[in-house]
């Protein structure tokens, strides 16, 4: 049973329904994440690459007939990612032209050189390949000292045209008064986080899930605001070359 419960508590932290409420201190960000992504991954098909793969959280839902991880080679990485390959944080180890498409969930702001890093997914997909890229736009400095830039609409934008891409679609999620109150969750899991998992939670049912129930309840009554919101998500294709 305790098996069964750790596998309910895994799924709730990328794919969060009501039991997320209870259980997900990013419970909105990781609910608007999935959403998106689950709305536009009928589109990654072929043979995919998730650059900064992770735990490959949202593998299940694309349309791949091959689905490749890839992460930089650090010794964490290779313990705790379901990678397939690593690389040095400049070149893939793949190809040109190798995938159909791409895929790369909160990696974006990690990277020191953007450009360098399009070029790279623009090398390795084939003509007309789709890239789906999700990344921060209002969020707190996390896996420092790693973290680097915050992207608005508009700068993504010119990042990827700039680089052979053209948009197909690109949006905002959580871009309404639920951002506000998950940054209060994330400010009060900073504070509080410990290496005792029942601590832990004690303070996610008596602290963060009720900020989670209000911002939720709020949301319905409150309007949207697309000029603050916590992650932009695009998807985009490349640009034919001769």
């Amino acid at each position: 049973m305790f098996t069964a419960l750790k596998s309910i508590y895994r799924k709730q932290q990328f794919s969060p329904g009501l039991f997320g409420l209870f259980v997900n201190p990013f419970y909105f960000a990781r609910k608007g994440l999935y959403l998106h992504i689950s709305s536009l991954a009928a589109q990654i098909s072929g043979r995919t690459l998730d650059v900064g793969c992770g735990q490959k959280p949202y593998e299940h839902l694309c349309r791949s007939s091959s689905y490749i991880g890839l992460e930089i080679d650090t010794p964490e990485n290779r313990t705790n990612k379901k990678a397939d390959y690593y690389y040095d944080g400049i070149h893939f180890p793949f190809g040109a032209k190798e995938f159909d498409s791409v895929i790369s969930n909160q990696v974006f702001e990690h990277v020191f050189t953007p450009d360098l890093f399009l070029l790279e997914i623009f090398r390795v997909l084939k003509d007309d390949g789709i890239l789906l890229l999700t990344v921060p736009f209002v969020w707190d400095e996390h896996e420092q000292p790693h973290d680097f830039a915050r992207y608005s609409s508009f700068g993504l934008r010119a990042l990827l045209q700039n680089n052979g891409f053209v948009i197909v679609d690109q949006r905002k999620s959580i871009n309404d008064i639920r951002c506000i109150f998950q940054l209060i969750n994330d400010y009060i899991y900073k504070k509080t986080v410990s290496r005792n998992r029942y601590l832990n939670l004690l303070v996610m049912l008596s602290c963060m899930m009720p900020v989670n129930v209000i911002g939720e309840l709020l949301s319905k009554i409150f309007p949207s605001n697309d000029d603050l919101y916590l992650d932009n998500i695009v998807l985009a294709r490349k640009v034919k070359t001769r």
